[in-house]
């Protein structure tokens, strides 16, 4: 039987959640399921990593660790060789930490993990099914786990479709180039027949293979919200609506209305006797202006955009959303808006581009002084309210692949690195950007009905998860199971505990470059989640 149930919610924030969870003027109650479990449960604030981005976070909460532990921090990694800066996709191979679905296994726990980002490759020896998200259709087949589960989801499943339940960059992109007024609620309504795939998987591995712990993550939720965020906000929403706010509105509520069902499907199916969790990457909130941060670092002299020839290759990279920089005369820049960071760039050899070694304390202290003050031209206050040291915020075995310092904007925004001016820009209409605090939730037996608690850590998903599925927490995890979250009973009887370091695992090495498919779709994915101009 099915003991731990757990669903993932990508970008899942209180703001809305508590409002599909009420009943509405002229909306009625749009998630009632969802409203019984919060009623019969507990709950608390989750609070992401410092820069509350989906790779990072979901790692964390797969493997219980921060990123300076993990070793994961954006959508793509980069090697910096001096004269010119390579990039490539993260993957599975890139985490090195076991992930809490490994340690299961490991432990004779039958598991399932569905859509989560970073699982492919999967690890060859896991006992379960491990179906990946975050990759191309034509992609997904090689990394199901096991081989033959695929075949299984496409002659079982009725109306199967690997294109629908997979990303597909062609819609993708075709979104994006008509994302007109007119057009938004197409884009909207195009992720609700995914999110329907991914259940239907999710209801076939329960019904049919009865892991230990099922988990799923929809990713509807993020999606969704950063391109229909004025429509989701209560505080964003037009007293007098036009007929495109209003159709805008009601795609989101069926979007919401849609999950509510397949929640209640899939807790029905683990029974009565299961423990239900719920857990997001990191919130939402509105982001109303964009910071250039490049162009910004160069009017203050620390990055030298590449000099365009004429030639092909020049435009493309003018054109392509990559830094591109003249790196001899370069000292600090951003390499991706998701990052929302800034690289420091230091010789590793006399006469190599750079700064000093013996100069980046009083190097970085000048760039943080010029970033704090940076000032909004139209209301005069602060656009970066914090920045992040990395030995503060990313402690571990790969804080040196953190950016040197992380920004925190004002709205909590992703900035630009485009080569535009000016530097900051006001929003012609707010879109949906990462909060850092999102959600985590439980009910069922030996769960109190004990409704908010106090805020949680990211890392505390994992521990939690093992405890509910009556394993120790491994001593180098950095979270703790959420005590809260259980009943005095249920602590008293079965006291978490301590168990074994989690085991080694194999990374692969660095230096091999995106080829150009890879970089153009990744791209691609990150415009349609609004992390570029």
């Amino acid at each position: 039987m099915t003991t731990t149930l757990f669903i993932g919610l990508d970008g899942c924030t209180y703001t809305v959640l508590d409002q599909m969870t009420r009943e509405l003027p002229g909306e009625g109650l749009t998630m009632p399921f969802m409203k019984s479990l919060m009623e019969r449960g507990v709950r608390a604030k989750l609070r992401s990593t410092p820069n509350p981005l989906t790779p990072p976070a979901w790692t964390s909460i797969m493997t219980g660790k921060g990123p300076g532990e993990h070793g994961v921090f954006d959508f793509i990694r980069a090697e910096d060789h001096g004269g010119e800066v390579y990039w490539t996709l993260y993957d599975a191979r890139d985490i090195d930490s076991e992930i809490i679905w490994a340690i299961l296994s490991r432990k004779g726990k039958s598991v399932a993990a569905l859509n989560f980002p970073l699982t492919a490759p999967a690890p060859e020896d896991l006992k379960g099914s491990i179906v990946p998200g975050f990759i191309p259709a034509k992609h997904l087949r090689r990394n199901t786990h096991p081989r033959e589960l695929f075949e299984r989801i496409k002659q079982q499943i009725p109306g199967f479709d690997p294109k629908e339940l997979a990303w597909d960059f062609d819609k993708e992109k075709q979104a994006m180039e008509s994302l007109s007024a007119d057009e938004t609620a197409k884009w909207v309504r195009y992720h609700l027949p995914r999110e329907e795939q991914w259940f239907k998987v999710a209801e076939f591995i329960l019904k049919n293979d009865r892991p230990d712990v099922m988990a799923v993550m929809f990713d509807g939720t993020d999606k969704i919200q950063h391109q229909a965020w004025p429509w989701l906000d209560a505080a964003l929403l037009k007293a007098e609506p036009t007929e495109h706010d209003r159709e805008m509105r009601a795609v989101c509520l069926e979007y919401f209305r849609n999950l509510d069902g397949y929640i209640e499907k899939l807790v029905t199916l683990a029974g009565p006797e299961a423990q239900v969790f719920f857990a997001s990457d990191h919130g939402f909130t509105a982001s109303t202006f964009v910071l250039r941060i490049n162009a910004y670092l160069a009017e203050k002299g620390y990055l030298k955009w590449a000099e365009n020839d004429g030639s092909e290759q020049a435009i493309r990279r003018e054109a392509s959303d990559f830094a591109n920089l003249d790196w001899a005369q370069t000292t600090a820049y951003c390499r991706t808006p998701s990052s929302n960071g800034i690289h420091i760039r230091v010789a590793a050899k006399p006469g190599d581009p750079g700064i000093q070694p013996k100069d980046y304390e009083s190097f970085r202290e000048r760039l943080i002084a010029d970033l704090l003050a940076l000032r909004d031209p139209d209301s005069g206050e602060p656009v970066i309210v914090d920045v992040l040291k990395r030995e503060d915020w990313f402690p571990g075995q790969h804080m040196n692949r953190a950016c040197d310092l992380t920004l925190v904007l004002r709205d909590h925004g992703f900035v630009s690195i485009r080569n535009l001016t000016p530097a900051v820009a006001q929003r012609p209409q707010a879109i949906g950007t990462h909060h850092p605090d999102g959600i985590f939730m439980a009910v069922g037996p030996g769960i109190p009905a004990a409704g908010m608690v106090g805020l949680r850590q990211i890392v505390d998903v994992a521990p939690t998860l093992l405890y509910s599925a009556g394993l120790p927490v491994p001593a180098d995890f950095e979270g703790a199971a959420a005590e809260s979250f259980f009943t005095a009973e249920q602590l008293t009887a079965r006291p978490p505990k301590k168990g074994a370091r989690t085991r080694v695992t194999e990374r692969r090495q660095l230096g091999q470059e995106m080829d150009a498919g890879e970089k153009k779709q990744i791209i691609e994915q990150l415009q349609m989640l609004g992390y570029m101009e």
